[in-house]
């Protein structure tokens, strides 16, 4: 027992050590925004804050259009997670459950559009938004987040689908129902992990774009979105480092607290789809 313990010890050290590292970064961000300026701009670090500010907070929330940015991040990121999880929950029952003819190569290339570079398509889509009067365009951004999430999704629900008994949804047939019927009172509860964990970073993805949001939404600043937002505390000479902080700082709150609301249910759709997938 001793000797197992022993053994045990340097792997504890190791996670400690990968815990701290990974979670410095945030702890630091959420120091500085409550940092009052002079302990921002000291030459010596303070890792515990000698008093507690809340100005950067005041002038990140008082910038010009603040709520039009949550509202615009909130609006292109839920309604590009939304369409791509209803095209791929039918696209993924497709191709896991049917047998058609072009369905090896259709997977083929959702694969492919997932492991394609997004940046190398910002001057094409670009050029397609501008040519069609699509620039500072929210619908515009919508479609873009759709796009890019639809693959990832595809590929996460197949793994689910796989993973519920094609048993239950042929004795729901028998039983009367119709193969959609079937689907929607059988498969979908069954799926609903799968669709939970596959929004989630999905959302995650969405709400965290800078470099579309950045390039399309350029001449109306109360169509921009939240992470161009960010960008809005640097003007090229200085940068108001408390005032960033602390907007991250805000900015992470949503996504974090979808994730602890969903925690237990998202962790057991992960584990779900990574065995029977």
């Amino acid at each position: 027992m001793k000797a197992r313990t022993l053994k045990r010890i340097p792997l504890n050290i190791a996670a400690l050590l990968v815990f701290a590292v990974s979670i410095f970064p945030v702890y630091w961000m959420i120091l500085t925004a409550f940092k009052p300026a002079k302990d921002i701009q000291s030459s010596t670090p303070k890792f515990l804050p000698s008093s507690i500010s809340f100005h950067n907070f005041d002038t990140a929330v008082n910038t010009p259009n603040f709520w039009d940015y949550w509202r615009n991040s909130l609006l292109v990121a839920g309604c590009g997670v939304l369409l791509a999880l209803v095209v791929a929950c039918f696209a993924a029952f497709a191709v896991a459950r049917m047998h058609w003819k072009g369905r090896a190569p259709f997977i083929l290339m959702v694969f492919i559009a997932q492991m394609a570079p997004w940046e190398a398509l910002m001057i094409p889509m670009y050029l397609i938004a501008r040519d069609n009067d699509l620039l500072d365009s929210l619908p515009m951004l919508t479609a873009i987040y759709f796009v890019m999430t639809l693959p990832f999704s595809i590929v996460t629900l197949r793994g689910f689908l796989g993973g519920i008994p094609v048993e239950l949804e042929e004795a729901a047939r028998v039983d009367g129902c119709s193969r959609f019927t079937a689907f929607r009172k059988v498969v979908f509860p069954l799926l609903a992990p799968g669709l939970l964990s596959t929004s989630l970073f999905g959302f995650i993805t969405a709400w965290n774009e800078f470099a579309f949001a950045n390039a399309l939404l350029l001449n109306k600043p109360e169509q921009r979105t939240l992470p161009t937002w960010l960008n809005s505390f640097s003007n090229g000479l200085t940068i108001d480092w408390g005032a960033i902080m602390a907007a991250s700082t805000l900015f992470m709150l949503p996504v974090l607290a979808i994730f602890l609301v969903l925690q237990g249910k998202v962790t057991g759709g992960l584990t779900s789809g990574a065995v029977k997938g």
